[in-house]
This record gives C-alpha cells, structure tokens and sequence, in this order.
C-alpha cells in the first residue's frame, strides 16, 4: 500500500496527460484538449476552485503569454504575405538556376520552405519537390518522405519555430545557446535522411542530366529572399545584441521587432499586401493558434498552483521521474498530436519544475535537449502529422505504407537523443 501511495502523483498526472491524449485523438481542438488536461489536474490534486481564476488570469496577462502571442501571430502574418503574393514561388525559381546536382534539387525546396515554421508547409513545398522529382523520375513514395522529412531538419534548434521559443521562455534558457545545442540534431536528420531516404543504394535516379537551369541571378535571390532574411538574421542578431548590451530585455522583444521587419520588407516589395493581413487577422487558424498558446500557459500555472511538482519531487525515485519527464511524456504527446507547441506545453513545465526539485539544474540543458528529441520524434512518428498527411494526399499514397519507412530512422532519431543526453550529461 505504501509503495502505490508513493506513487499517487504520478498515477494522477499520467491520467491527466491520458485526458489530453485522448481528447485530442478524439479530435477536440489541441486548446480545449490541453485546458481539459488544466481542469483535470487542477481537481486530482485539489486546487481549490476559489483559486482557478486568479490562476487563469495570471497566465494570460503575464509578459510571457502576451510575448509569445505576438511572435506566433507576427509568424504566420509574414508565412501568410509571402505565400499569397507569389514571392515564395519566386524565391523557389531564383534560387533553381544554383541547384546542380540532382540530390540536391530534390530535397532542397522542403529543407528551404522549412526555414519558414507554416503550419502544414510540407504541402507548400510539394509542388516544388513534384516538379524537380517528376524529371528524375522518382516514385511517389519517395517523393512523399523526402518532402516529409527534409522539411523537418530545423526543428531541434531553428529559433523562429514557435516550439523552440516557446521551450527558450518556459525553460528561462537564452535561446541562442538553447538553438547552438540542438544543431546537431540538424546533423542527426540529415545523416538518417541521407542513409533511408536520398542515398544512391536507396534512391534511383533517372535522367538525372535533364532540367537543370541555366539562369542564375543572385540579385533576384537577395530580393525576393529579403524578408525571409531580415526575419532571420535580425531575430537571431537581435537576441544576441540585447543579451549582451540590454540583458534585462526579454529576448522575445528583438524577435518581435525583426518580424515586424520582415514583415515591413514583404509588404514594401508587394503593394496591396496589406489587405492580406487584414484577411490573414480574420483566420480563424491564427487564433486557434493564439487560443494554443493561452491554454498552454494556464496549463503551466496550474501545475504550479497545484503543487504538482513537489508532489512528484517528493516521490521515491524523483531521477527517474525526471528521466520518464524528458522521454516518455513528450513522446507520446507528440506521437498524439503530431504538434510541437503541443508537446513543449504541455510537459516542459513539469520539466523544468522537476529539474529544479531534484537539484539537477547544471544538467538542465541535457534534460531539455532530451525532452526535444524525445518529442521530436515522437512528431515524426505520428501518423496525425499535418505535414505527413497533406503530403501522402498530394502524392496519393497510402499513408500505412510510407509510414512503415519511417519506423527505423526514429527509432535511431530517439536513439541519438539519448546519446546526446548522456554526452551533455557527463555520464
């Protein structure tokens, strides 16, 4: 009896992370589902009803909710610009006249279309990777894994992705060394990729001499590629410069300002946009998106008023839990929802708690990379993925049967990550 006490806590929240899991394969909206996780939570470990609305209310007008609302909807306002005035496009056909070798063609599109954290962007990059692959010939399978996977190389580390933000801000780690450790997962995706996917002994080209393009203008790339770069190179600039020069700045403040930037550039390139971000403003995408984040921050001050966490760190075995915290939780939570912001919410706060209960914070930025592996993969995993998906609709392929292809490189993603934990870790 005593041993299954000890373990009331955990038992509790596994139920409320199966609450969430199941609601969002249930298909209720990725907000309700995380703010049903909330309530659950709230009465499994007895948090007074009388202190759910000061909870709620702190967390949504605390600085961080509002910072990262922001950035989200500066995001998809500039995805939104660039994809409905054509300018993406014409990046696309600058850039074709550099590309030589037909690899290369391949899966440069997806690699480059993933620089630009869309919703569902591997469907903005299938016509790309269709029309290059379409003259080599390449199976339609093939065309949906390369396109599926090349696309997603940046997440570990790409500091204008939502998820890495959003696990930056929760995990108070400055997110140009959160994005200089995860880079080798960008190695790690390009190796398996390489290996399963792209490699001679896999994949078959056929008149592969055909449709390269003679046209090469660089002053055509830099023009339609300005705003994508002023996003960039501004966002990461800017964080570094207010680390050194104003470290009392929130980070989120210079990522604002260079979207806001790059924004400013599409739309001086494009007269007229401005009536895209009025329409992008009226998207109901854009604030199932803001009401994601709001539900993930009440889900972080609920933990916290809850007292999960020292509940959990008060159990036998708290390096354990810690250890299941940065693998098996955000796993799942990936593998459900196929959303990173999905799995960063909902578990990096208990993460974090839990890192700083059981003393372990020199090793904070192992736990957290782990737990970024951990989720990652379990996104590339999922079946629900909104990316994997549209690509096996656009290509018409089943989806069982390019999943199965999928199966051995995540083992070997997961597989990385634990390797990298340990490396990071001292062990």
């Amino acid at each position: 009896m005593p041993p299954l006490m000890s373990l009331m806590p955990l038992i509790k929240l596994a139920s409320v992370f199966v609450v969430m899991l199941v609601a969002i394969r249930c298909r209720i909206t990725l907000m309700l589902s995380i703010c049903l996780g909330s309530v659950v939570m709230a009465l499994l470990f007895g948090l007074p009803f009388s202190q759910w609305p000061a909870t709620v209310g702190w967390a949504l007008l605390q600085p961080q909710t509002l910072y990262l609302a922001i950035i989200v909807a500066l995001i998809l306002l500039l995805s939104d610009i660039l994809d409905k005035t054509g300018q993406a496009t014409r990046l696309m056909d600058s850039l074709a006249g550099y590309l030589r070798h037909p690899r290369l063609r391949i899966i440069f599109f997806p690699v480059l279309i993933g620089l630009l954290p869309m919703p569902g962007g591997a469907v903005f990059s299938a016509p790309m990777l269709g029309s290059v692959s379409e003259k080599l010939r390449v199976a339609p399978q093939d065309r949906v894994l390369l396109n599926y996977w090349f696309r997603h190389i940046w997440e570990t580390w790409w500091p204008l992705y939502p998820g890495i933000i959003l696990a930056a801000s929760i995990c108070d780690i400055p997110i140009a060394h959160l994005a200089l450790v995860g880079l080798p997962g960008m190695a790690v995706m390009l190796l398996l990729g390489w290996f399963f996917l792209l490699r001679p002994g896999v994949l078959v080209l056929e008149d592969a001499g055909n449709g390269v393009p003679a046209v090469r203008n660089a002053r055509s790339v830099l023009r339609f590629g300005l705003p994508l770069l002023v996003a960039i190179v501004g966002a990461v600039g800017m964080e570094v410069g207010l680390s050194l020069f104003l470290p009392g700045v929130p980070f989120e403040i210079g990522v604002m300002a260079a979207l806001a930037a790059a924004i400013g550039a599409a739309m001086g390139q494009n007269p007229g946009s401005g009536r895209i971000i009025v329409q992008s403003l009226g998207r109901r995408h854009l604030w199932d998106m803001l009401g994601v984040v709001a539900s993930i921050f009440i889900f972080k001050d609920m933990l916290q008023a809850a007292g999960v966490i020292t509940q959990l760190s008060a159990m036998a075995g708290g390096t354990a839990a810690l250890f299941a915290a940065a693998t098996l939780l955000p796993y799942l939570v990936g593998l459900v929802s196929g959303i990173t912001l999905a799995y960063v919410g909902a578990t990096f706060p208990l993460l974090t708690g839990l890192i700083v209960q059981t003393g372990m914070q020199e090793h904070q930025i192992a736990y957290v990379m782990l737990a970024i592996f951990s989720g990652f993969t379990g996104i590339m995993s999922s079946p629900l993925h909104i990316c994997f998906v549209l690509s096996c609709q656009y290509f018409k392929v089943d989806i069982g049967t390019a999943w199965r292809r999928l199966v051995l490189p995540c083992i070997l993603l997961i597989s990385s990550g634990i390797a990298y934990f340990m490396v990071l870790s001292g062990l």
